[in-house]
């Protein structure tokens, strides 16, 4: 097995070139339940290519998904296995799965469930705050082993690319951006089979055996006129003249504060002579325990799915790919994810500040026209209470109600338009400054064609303020 490609948008090395719903002829739609969430096929709001970055989104909020797609099955017996994808939270995901999920040839497509058996799944499992991980699930006699490490993921909005390699020596690697974040031997991290040492039950700690590191210094004593009685009795209280023991009991004083009190005495502490050290109990080879060579051996993988659950939808999988050649999968890594990672992340940073910016505006706006709303109604009030006062005196020549009413919302219209127009050439010169920042271009050249590819661009990104006049920055 060189390599099993399972593009999302069909240009993968068993795709066939299908376009753009030619992926629906391979990916198959679960009918276990009527109410899966749909995916739809998008680069998302971020990408370096529009179509080349195209991958399988989850499109409705609070649902299960269920899809997958068939390939010729095959075996990693004596062969390394490599699993990879890359996925982008461009959500902003709170709590859901961005996993992936290897099936055997046996599995109905059309009836595939979260309970349907599986060999593996891998990849990232967020929910809340601290709760993100890397999920590495293996399929042993019968039973799911969950990896005993932590191996936390990403949880930005950034495409990330996630690797499982499984070796034929029994250790794996899990790699990130093609960079190691976990690595060691299959039996060491995952509980498949008993443990190799047992602590011997026959062993028995020594009863002289000292683990005190310190210990209180026999030799220290305590001065004799040292005072630890807080309070003491009166020296001057006189017993009542009319105290009678037999009805009133022993007569004791009050007490007071002892002036000469310094507290409970303790001897000073010392390292212990005899200190021994943490006693171990000893360990000796566990009779149950016995090598397994087939761990993780699986004879007919041929289904590759995606069975999520999602609160907040949005989630973008791409770039699956299966093979037995790391070095391989690290060179796919490199021409997919690495190639689109930086204008990804700049689209998306342009498009935070700008939103930023916006929103200050707007704060801005929404601020001076309360305060101009209301210095009008005091100044209404004025008018008013003018007018009651001319017609009291019986001016003739003062202008009808209606007509001043009017004139006050047409100049009151006119600042509001004159507002908006300020706000538009303000964000107009910040999309300016953030596309020139460092004097470095950080737009794609292919933006730079002509000026509706940038009015275009300022579109798909929700910017509602934009000049057709606007120059994008000179190439480099």
């Amino acid at each position: 097995m060189a390599g099993i490609s399972l593009e999302a948008a069909g240009g993968g090395a068993e795709s066939g070139g299908l376009g753009t719903d030619g992926w629906k002829k391979r990916w198959v739609e679960s009918k276990h339940q009527p109410d899966y969430g749909k995916f739809q096929l998008t680069a998302g709001r971020f990408y370096a290519d529009k179509e080349k970055d195209k991958g399988l989104q989850t499109s409705e909020d609070a649902k299960f998904y269920a899809l997958s797609t068939r390939f010729k099955p095959f075996s990693n017996v004596n062969e390394t296995l490599v699993v990879q994808f890359s996925v982008k939270h461009e959500q902003g995901i709170d709590c859901g799965g961005g996993y992936v999920k290897l099936f055997p040839a046996t599995l109905n497509q059309e009836d595939m469930h979260s309970e349907s058996e599986y060999y593996i799944m891998f990849g990232p499992d967020i929910c809340g705050f601290g709760n993100n991980k890397v999920q590495v699930i293996l399929h042993y006699q019968g039973k799911y082993h969950e990896n005993n490490k932590t191996i936390k993921c990403r949880i930005n909005k950034d495409t990330h690319l996630y690797t499982l390699i499984i070796r034929p020596n029994a250790t794996y690697e899990v790699k990130i951006d093609n960079q190691q974040v976990a690595a060691g031997e299959l039996e060491d991290d995952w509980d498949f089979l008993p443990p190799r040492k047992i602590k011997d039950p026959y062993a028995r700690k020594p009863r002289k055996w000292d683990e005190r590191l310190q210990i209180e210094d026999p030799e220290d004593k305590k001065p004799e006129d040292w005072e630890d009685s807080e309070y003491i009795p009166d020296p001057e209280a006189k017993k009542p003249a009319d105290w009678n023991e037999a009805m009133d009991g022993e007569w004791a004083g009050p007490l007071i504060p002892n002036v000469k009190y310094k507290g409970q005495w303790k001897p000073r502490i010392i390292d212990n002579p005899n200190y021994q050290g943490e006693w171990i109990h000893p360990e000796i080879d566990n009779p149950k325990y016995k090598p397994d060579p087939t761990i993780c051996h699986y004879y007919n993988i041929s289904v590759l799915g995606l069975d999520l659950w999602q609160v907040k939808s949005g989630s973008i999988f791409d770039n699956f790919l299966l093979t037995n050649d790391e070095e391989f999968a690290e060179e796919v890594g490199n021409n997919t994810w690495g190639l689109r990672k930086d204008i990804e992340k700049q689209w998306r940073e342009l498009h935070e500040e700008i939103e930023k910016r916006k929103q200050e505006e707007e704060a801005k706006l929404k601020k001076e026209k309360e305060e101009e709303e209301k210095d009008d109604i005091w100044g209404l009030e004025e008018e008013e209470n003018e007018e009651d006062s001319e017609e009291e005196l019986g001016n003739d020549g003062q202008m009808p109600g209606g007509e001043a009413e009017g004139a006050f919302l047409h100049k009151n219209e006119k600042v509001l338009v004159d507002q908006k127009d300020e706000l538009c050439a303000n964000i107009i010169s910040e999309v300016k400054v953030i596309l020139r920042r460092k004097n470095e271009c950080i737009v794609p050249l292919s933006l730079h064609s002509d000026l509706e590819n940038v009015s275009v661009f300022l579109q798909e990104i929700d910017f509602d303020y934009y000049c057709p006049t606007t120059k994008p920055c000179s190439s480099r």
